[in-house]
């Protein structure tokens, strides 16, 4: 008897997949590709980072400035907490940059569904801000040893912006790079035409190379 053929993977990324997928060049963009594909088909994947962001919601959502921040280097699991040791100091800098905690509040956010040309990019900022005096931001973590690219940086921002009345309306998109406790805005010179067509080349492509990675 014959085995049935098997159902092809649907192109998919999240935003951060596509944002590093942008961030490389030449064959490198192929193997990243192909792993997002393999990681995608075992539905395989941990997310490290999920009680830092817990911590830092709370601190913003219940003005305590860090507190939670720096309580959860004692109970994460003592493989991570290397990690938190270098997550916390930058993420406390930035929560103090946001001004008195009693200023701000913690705001929800929604996931979107970004189109590229025919590849869907899933937006998923970790949470929202708001400012006493009205202001809201959308916030995606960066938390990488290395900063943000420039190129990165501005796809994140530009598909945030592009589908924020989903996301958090009347919001700005703000990509805050957590170990060096900066914030980084869209440059007020950028060109959102351009980067509209430079991202829907960089889908093609990312389409392309999923297609042929068995």
């Amino acid at each position: 008897m014959t085995a049935p053929a098997a159902t092809p993977l649907t192109p998919y990324a999240t935003l951060l997949g596509f944002t590093r997928y942008v961030d490389r060049t030449g064959p490198t963009k192929a193997n990243f590709v192909g792993g997002l594909r393999k990681q995608r088909a075992s539905r395989s994947g941990f997310n490290p980072h999920g009680q830092f962001v817990k911590a830092l919601k709370a601190d913003i959502a219940f003005h305590t400035g860090g507190t939670h921040l720096t309580g959860v280097v004692d109970v994460v699991k003592p493989r991570w907490r290397p990690l938190y040791q270098a997550l916390v100091p930058g993420a406390t800098a930035w929560l103090h940059s946001l001004g008195e905690p009693a200023s701000i509040d913690l705001a929800q956010t929604r996931d979107a569904l970004a189109m590229l040309g025919d590849l869907p990019v899933k937006i998923n900022p970790h949470f929202g801000v708001r400012h006493a005096d009205g202001r809201a931001e959308a916030i995606r973590l960066h938390f990488d040893e290395t900063p943000p690219s420039e190129e990165s940086v501005l796809a994140t921002l530009h598909l945030m912006a592009r589908h924020m009345d989903a996301v958090l309306p009347h919001a700005e998109p703000v990509l805050v790079d957590v170990r060096r406790g900066q914030a980084h805005h869209m440059p007020t010179d950028a060109k959102p035409d351009q980067i509209e067509r430079w991202l829907a080349g960089e889908a093609a492509a990312f389409r392309a190379i999923w297609s042929t990675a068995a």
